[in-house]
């Protein structure tokens, strides 16, 4: 798994697609939260950091597909996949040491975002005026979302051999999942809009964005991780 995991690290990193979609993100990233006036947190006039995560999952219902496109369905259309499958790993250790890769990849891309916290910090008045708490706590939150997201696009990298079927298959299952499924419930009334709203990977996001780290919450995108990784298993070896 180690080789692997190692093998789909180099792999991004050793094309110009990889370093230019992580730029992309920390600038999208960077011009909200210090550029755009309606998030601005310059323009806010508190030493907080609440655009950076609130707007922060709509970057990544595209980032984390754009990382994770290639992973199985371009392993399938250059025919190395039934080369690797004949390794000595098995099939549930194959998706693993890919996941593994990506939730790397997740971390290393909001990683920088700890200056944020840092700079905020010295603009406070007093130094240091910033609820470190809450910030590590909506970090957290950020990670788990990432991860979250991550699954669903390994997920759609299962489905076909078409790396630009499977983003748009992510951006979409990522939109549905963060928020149609919110919409959704707006639109329904008593207890059907309770169950649909608790489905949502908002609903569970936004209780640990706020600093709250409830292990409901936390449990139920790690189940999300797990039912998309199962699924994608299931696929591959029906394939």
């Amino acid at each position: 798994m180690r080789s692997l995991f190692l093998k789909e690290i180099n792999a991004f990193f050793g094309s110009l697609t990889g370093y230019l979609v992580l730029v992309l993100f920390l600038v999208a990233l960077g011009l909200i939260v210090w550029v755009f006036p309606e998030s601005s947190v310059l323009d806010y006039g508190f030493a907080d950091l609440e655009s950076l995560f609130s707007y922060t999952p709509y970057v990544f219902t595209f980032l984390v597909p754009a990382l994770s496109m290639r992973s199985i369905a371009e392993e399938r259309k250059s025919g190395t996949w039934e080369l690797l499958r004949t390794s000595p790993l098995s099939l549930v250790q194959i998706i693993l040491a890919k996941y593994l890769a990506l939730l790397a990849l997740v971390f290393i891309a909001i990683l920088p975002t700890l200056l944020y916290a840092y700079s905020v910090m010295q603009l406070g008045d007093p130094v240091g005026n910033l609820d470190l708490a809450g910030f590590f706590g909506g970090w957290i939150g950020l990670l788990m979302i990432g991860a979250t997201f991550a699954a669903v696009g390994l997920f759609s990298s299962a489905l076909t051999s078409q790396q630009v079927v499977a983003f748009v298959l992510g951006v979409f299952l990522c939109f549905v999942l963060y928020f149609g499924l919110t919409a959704l419930s707006g639109m329904l009334t008593g207890e059907a809009a309770y169950w649909v709203e608790e489905m949502s990977l908002s609903y569970h996001y936004n209780s640990l964005s706020r600093g709250v780290v409830d292990s409901r919450d936390v449990f139920f995108l790690l189940g999300m991780v797990w039912v998309f990784l199962g699924a994608s298993v299931l696929i591959l070896k029906n394939k």
